[in-house]
């Protein structure tokens, strides 16, 4: 979890509650005692009125809320054509999730800017993709538990292969979803088209992210730099 979503979480939950203890916050969050110590300090130097000690419990003083999103016209516009990519280019699941994210935007918008959300004057055509046989949506579950999963693939020339790989992201060509992976066979990064994908099974064991063997580290070294490693973690 990024630590502004955490310091989200922690003053969300800290908004529920009338006393939290520090243990507590850090079996919620998952992160040790420590760092809900630091978290706290952090949020009351920048304003949040949270107050207690440690080994006591924390509280967040009555009338107390997070700031309201806001958003220009050029943000929601590039919401909108986002959400609209998505339910053109990817699966159900995920395009139900677009249309859902954008009716939450669209609640907490200004009554002037709500309009908005539906006049963008971008349209967004489906593309053409060859049918793909696993599942995306566990892909994606996959690929955010760092599940090991076991693919049988069929290369370019017909040729069959079992892999156990570490999944470590989507990436989106054109028309083609591609996997790319840490292969344990090969001991090196792989990339695999999905609609290559006959068959997936996802193990109960998971791996931890290994230096020099991330998404980020494959991205680098395939020279994709800048704006797209905004947000990939290291």
């Amino acid at each position: 979890m990024r630590r502004a979503d955490r310091l989200f979480r922690l003053v969300q939950i800290l908004r529920r509650r009338k006393l939290c203890r520090a243990r507590d916050l850090a079996e919620e969050l998952e992160v040790s005692e420590r760092t809900i110590y630091r978290d706290i300090r952090d949020l009351a130097a920048s304003g949040v009125p949270v107050e207690g000690e440690a080994g006591v419990g924390y509280i967040l003083r009555d009338g107390y809320d997070l700031p309201p999103l806001m958003f220009d016209a050029d943000e929601i516009e590039a919401l909108v054509v986002a959400a609209r990519m998505v339910q053109s280019w990817t699966d159900p699941q995920m395009a139900r999730a677009a249309g859902d994210a954008l009716t939450k935007i669209e609640a907490v918008l200004p009554e002037k800017l709500r309009g908005l959300i539906g006049g963008v004057p971008i349209a967004v055509a489906e593309i053409a993709q060859e049918p793909i046989a696993i599942s995306m949506p566990n892909l994606r579950r996959a690929i955010r538990d760092r599940s090991f999963i076991e693919i049988d693939y069929t290369d370019a020339k017909g040729d069959e292969t079992k892999r156990r790989v570490r999944p470590l992201g989507m990436l989106f060509f054109g028309s083609t979803w591609l996997l790319a992976c840490w292969c344990e066979l090969r001991v090196a990064f792989r990339v695999f088209r999905a609609d290559r994908i006959r068959n997936m099974d996802i193990s109960t064991e998971r791996f931890r992210p290994v230096p020099g063997q991330t998404l980020r580290d494959y991205l680098i070294s395939e020279g994709i730099e800048g704006e797209i490693l905004n947000g990939i973690g290291r």
